[in-house]
């Protein structure tokens, strides 16, 4: 997650850059459930309105919890499927939250009416993420539901009001890209706390949605947009949050926004960005499915690097016999194509091995979702004639879901 919010800051309060520092064990996004009442286009986790069996019961999930706490995992991410369709859900939260837990909910917010906000307020979540993807019609054809634009904006404000920190997730691609203006003045009008712009990353549904993906020219519009807009609120003094996800490009733009505006700083931030450091799955990112495999991050749901039935957590995690982790947690990464060119790889980290890995076939070869051009990266293009990627072979632990 690159948060934009906090770069901003630095242009108005420096502080000093030091070296890259690992937090003390991983985000956990968790997806508890796979049923969900809406069948959304990108979704990572292809979910349905079904039961899927071999889904951990409360007791494996405490259990797993209290391995995630020993291994100082900070953050809990509770997501699905829709996670409210758990029966358990609540007593998870609690659960979460004794234990010290910073614990987020991520949700569709169809489920969230005013018979059960006071129940969810009591929870006493740091976050709730609610996902939205355009303006009403766009939204229900996203969501394949008539009347969830109404729903999920009506659970936003009942958390609003109830005093729970809420934020707008949009994932966005060519069919909705035009309407982000529109969600910026929506965050506004609504008082909204976060607003998380998601690129769309190739995987689940998204992977076969690929083809409806952003153009260059227009996510660099949308992050010129979504900069400048987080810039005027750092400067009015205000403390709305924005963030991005999926693009660790995202880091090496912003070095070019602030040099265009602010070239005093250029320096300055990109000591910063080199400290944020870039791409984190396999390093201080991690998933665990509902059927308790864990994986890379969120997006790497096909292949498979263990499952906490058969060993815990804080094992796998650390097991780097497994060629993608082992790759994921070298620093710097091994990459190649115009990754391996780029002056700035130290900034982004390689961006996100799944896009290089669905496209190439090699999860070590250039990220195809990048979208500076290769004047802005320093890349003598001449050398990546002949570059070709490698494709290993990763599918001795690959989780296939059918659709």
């Amino acid at each position: 997650m690159f948060r934009i919010s906090q770069f901003m800051q630095e242009l108005i309060s420096p502080t000093p850059a030091g070296p890259r520092r690992n937090p003390p064990g991983p985000v956990v996004i968790w997806n508890l459930v796979r049923r969900c009442n809406l069948t959304c286009k990108h979704c990572y986790s292809i979910s349905a309105d079904v039961d899927f069996p071999g889904e951990l019961d409360s007791e494996q999930v405490y259990a797993v919890m209290d391995d995630l706490k020993a291994f100082h995992v900070p953050v809990l991410i509770l997501s699905g499927g829709e996670p409210l369709l758990r029966p358990d859900i609540f007593d998870i939260s609690r659960r979460a939250k004794a234990m010290g837990f910073y614990t987020a909910l991520s949700t569709n917010g169809t489920l969230i009416t005013e018979a059960n906000i006071d129940r969810i307020a009591a929870i006493g979540y740091d976050y709730l993420g609610i996902s939205i993807d355009g303006l009403r019609d766009t939204h229900d054809k996203v969501r394949r539901l008539n009347g969830a634009f109404e729903a999920s904006m009506n659970a936003i404000r009942l958390c609003r009001d109830a005093g729970i920190k809420v934020g707008l997730r949009f994932t966005i691609t060519q069919d909705n890209a035009a309407e982000l203006p529109a969600l910026l003045d929506l965050m506004e009008r609504e008082d909204i706390d976060k607003f998380y712009l998601s690129h769309l990353n190739y995987a689940g549904r998204g992977n076969r949605n690929r083809a409806t993906d952003l153009h260059h020219r227009m996510t660099r519009e949308a992050m010129d947009l979504l900069f400048d807009t987080c810039w005027n609120d750092a400067r009015a003094g205000r403390h709305r949050e924005f963030v991005s996800g999926n693009n660790d490009a995202d880091g090496v733009y912003l070095l070019h926004w602030v040099g265009r505006r602010f070239p005093e700083r250029l320096e300055h931030m990109r000591a910063k960005l080199v400290q944020w450091g870039g791409n984190a799955s396999g390093v201080n990112v991690a998933n665990i499915d509902n059927l308790g495999n864990v994986h890379p991050d969120t997006m790497w749901w096909n292949y498979n690097l263990g499952n906490v039935l058969e060993r815990p957590f804080s094992e796998i995690w650390m097991d780097t016999s497994d060629p993608l982790m082992a790759g994921l947690k070298r620093f710097p990464r091994q990459i190649g194509g115009r990754c391996a060119l780029c002056a700035e790889r130290d900034i982004c980290g390689g961006n996100t091995r799944t896009r290089a890995f669905q496209m190439s076939g090699d999860p070590w070869w250039e990220d195809p979702g990048c979208y500076l051009d290769d004047e802005e990266l320093g890349i003598d293009s001449e050398r990546l004639a002949g570059m070709a990627p490698e494709p290993l072979a990763l599918n001795t632990r690959v989780v296939r879901y059918a659709s």
